[in-house]
C-alpha cells in the first residue's frame, strides 16, 4: 500500500473515531440534561447552554424576548408579551390619557393635517389651529416624504415638559413653534348628542379609566335635553378596563342583576351583580355592535340582552371573553396572561374559538355568508349575537365609490375644501348653521370637479344616481369635521347613511 493511501486511511479512521466520540459526547449530555416538562427546566437549561456553549456572543435581551413571545404564542392569542415601547403606548391609551402636543390630525395625502387642537392643551396655548400642515418634527421633514403615520406620533408625543419643535404650513406662510409637551387627554366618548326630542346618541371607542365619567356627565347633559331613549353605540370598541364596563352596565339595571361572572382554573367563580343605584334604569336602551366590539363591549351588550334590558342591533360581535392580567418587569416590558373567562348572565361564553386563523376570522365571515345572512351566525362560534341582524350592504360599492375611496379622494377633497373656506368653517358652532351652511355651499359640484381634476375619477349618470346620497352625506361630513363641532358633526352628518342606526331608529 502506498504511503499516502495509509496516510488517508488512518485519517479516515480517526475522523470516524471522532464523529463516534462526538456522537457519545451529546449522547451523554441528552442524558445528563434530561428534565421534566413540567417544571419549566428544559427551557432553563436550553438557555443556560446557549451561554456556555454558543459559538458567538449573544443578545440577551433579544434571544429572550423572542423566548417570551414564541412560549406565549403557544397558549392563547391574548396571552402576550409586550416591550416596553408598546406596553406603555397601550396603557397611555386605556388611561385615558398620554404625554404629548395636544393635536388630532389625519394624512390625507403624503401630508398631515390638523384635524383638531385639544383645548387647553400645550398646542392650543401655542397658536396651534385646524387645518395646519405639519411640515417638520425638530429637524426632520414629514410633509411630501411619504413618512410613516405612526412615525409621526411618536416624535410629537414625549414625557410632559420637554419640548419639541414643530414646523407648520399655514396658507402660505411657514410657521414654527416651539411647544413644551404636556398631558392630554384622550377622551373615549367620541360623540354624543340628541338625534330627535327624545333619543340621545352616545358613542364609546373603548373602556378606559376616564370612561364612567365622560359617560356620565354626557348622559346627564342628554337627560337634560330631553332623552328618554338612548343609542349606545359600541361599534368599533375594542373594549378596555372591566371595572368601567361594570360601572356602565350598573347605571341601566335593578338592584341584583347579574352582570357577568368569570372563571377559571386557578380563579375561583366571581360575580358581579348591578347594585340598584344608576341613574338611567327608566331610559329605554339601544346597544349598536358589530365585529370590531370585543371584550367590556360585550360584556356590557351580554348583560344588557340577557336581561331583556335592551335591544342588540348590528352584527355579531369579535368574540373576546378573556380575562387578563398583567405582570410588570423593571425594564418596561410586561405581559399579559389569561387567567379565566367572561360568562354572560345566562352562562353563555363570549370567547370565540382558538383556530389556526384566529386574526383572520372576521374577515372570513364574509365567505361565509354571515355579514348578509342572519341564519349564517352560530352562537358556537362565540360573541354577543344582535336581536336584529343588519346585513353589510354591498350595493353602493360602485366603481367610482371604490376608486374614491382607494384613493382617499372624499378626505383630500374635505382638506382642500377647508383650505379655501376655513373662516366660513371655523365660524359654524352649532349644527344646525353646519346644516344650512352646507346645503348652500355647492359641496356637490365642488367634490366632483375635484374627483376629475386630481384623480382623473367620473361617475357616469346612473351610477351617481344610485349612490349620490351615500358619498354626499360621507363628504359632507368630512367637511364638517372642520368647523368647531369636530366628531359631533361628523358622526351626526354620518349617521344619515348609516344602515345599522337606522334600523336602531326603527327606519
Amino acid at each position: 500500500m502506498r504511503k499516502e493511501t495509509v496516510i488517508i486511511a488512518l485519517l479516515g479512521v480517526l475522523i470516524g473515531a471522532g464523529s463516534v466520540f462526538t456522537a457519545f459526547r451529546i449522547n451523554q449530555n441528552r442524558q445528563r440534561l434530561r428534565a421534566e416538562y413540567v417544571d419549566w427546566r428544559k427551557l432553563n437549561l436550553v438557555l443556560e447552554s446557549l451561554d456556555r456553549n454558543y459559538v458567538d456572543t449573544i443578545d440577551h435581551k433579544k434571544v429572550t424576548d423572542a423566548a417570551i413571545t414564541a412560549a406565549l404564542a403557544a397558549l392563547d392569542p391574548h396571552t402576550i408579551y409586550m416591550q416596553p415601547e408598546v406596553l406603555k403606548d397601550s396603557e397611555d391609551d386605556l388611561a385615558g390619557q398620554f404625554e404629548g402636543i395636544g393635536i388630532q390630525f389625519n394624512v390625507p395625502n403624503d401630508t398631515a393635517i390638523v384635524l383638531e387642537v385639544i383645548p387647553g392643551g400645550p398646542s392650543e396655548k401655542i397658536g396651534l389651529q385646524v387645518g395646519d400642515r405639519l411640515l417638520k418634527v425638530d429637524d426632520k421633514v414629514i410633509a411630501g416624504v411619504k413618512f410613516p403615520q405612526d412615525s409621526m406620533v411618536r416624535r410629537m408625543k414625549g414625557p410632559a415638559g420637554t419640548r419639541v419643535n414643530i414646523t407648520v404650513g399655514r396658507g402660505r406662510e411657514v410657521i414654527p413653534f416651539e411647544i413644551t409637551r404636556g398631558k392630554i387627554p384622550t377622551p373615549s366618548v367620541d360623540a354624543a348628542f340628541m338625534v330627535n326630542d327624545t333619543t340621545g346618541y352616545l358613542r364609546l371607542s373603548k373602556f378606559a379609566r376616564t370612561t364612567y365619567s365622560e359617560f356620565a356627565k354626557a348622559t346627564l347633559d342628554l337627560m337634560a335635553a330631553g332623552m328618554t331613549h338612548m343609542i349606545f353605540d359600541l361599534r368599533g370598541n375594542s373594549g378596555g378596563f372591566l371595572d368601567q364596563a361594570l360601572a356602565l352596565a350598573d347605571q341601566f339595571l335593578p338592584k341584583g342583576a347579574n352582570i357577568v361572572y368569570m372563571e377559571g382554573l386557578h380563579r375561583k367563580r366571581d360575580t358581579y351583580n348591578a347594585s340598584g343605584k344608576g341613574l338611567l334604569q327608566d331610559v329605554g336602551l339601544t346597544v349598536l355592535i358589530d365585529d370590531g366590539s370585543a371584550s367590556s363591549s360585550e360584556i356590557f351588550a351580554g348583560a344588557m340582552q340577557d336581561n331583556g334590558r335592551a335591544r342588540i342591533v348590528g352584527r355579531r360581535s369579535f368574540g373576546k371573553g378573556l380575562v387578563q392580567e398583567p405582570i410588570y418587569f423593571t425594564d418596561g416590558s410586561g405581559v399579559r396572561i389569561t387567567v379565566a373567562r367572561f360568562y354572560t348572565p345566562s352562562g353563555r361564553c363570549i370567547q370565540k374559538p382558538y383556530t389556526d386563523d384566529y386574526n383572520y376570522e372576521v374577515f372570513e365571515r364574509y365567505g361565509t355568508g354571515e355579514m348578509m345572512e342572519a341564519d349564517s351566525m352560530d352562537v358556537s362560534k362565540g360573541g354577543i349575537i344582535p336581536d336584529v341582524f343588519v346585513p353589510v350592504d354591498t350595493t353602493k360599492a360602485s366603481q367610482f365609490y371604490i376608486a374614491c375611496n382607494r384613493k382617499a379622494t372624499p378626505m383630500r377633497f374635505a382638506s382642500a375644501y377647508f383650505d379655501r373656506h376655513k373662516s366660513e368653517l371655523q365660524a359654524i358652532e352649532d349644527y344646525d348653521s353646519l346644516l344650512k351652511y352646507l346645503d348652500r355651499a355647492g359641496i356637490e359640484a365642488a367634490f366632483l370637479d375635484y374627483a376629475k381634476a386630481k384623480d382623473g375619477l367620473v361617475p357616469d349618470a346612473l351610477e351617481w344616481k344610485d349612490e349620490k346620497q351615500y358619498m354626499l352625506t360621507q363628504v359632507r361630513a368630512l367637511v364638517g369635521r372642520y368647523s368647531k363641532l369636530g366628531d359631533k358633526a361628523f358622526y351626526h352628518l354620518y349617521l344619515q347613511t348609516d344602515d345599522i342606526f337606522k334600523k336602531a331608529m326603527g327606519e
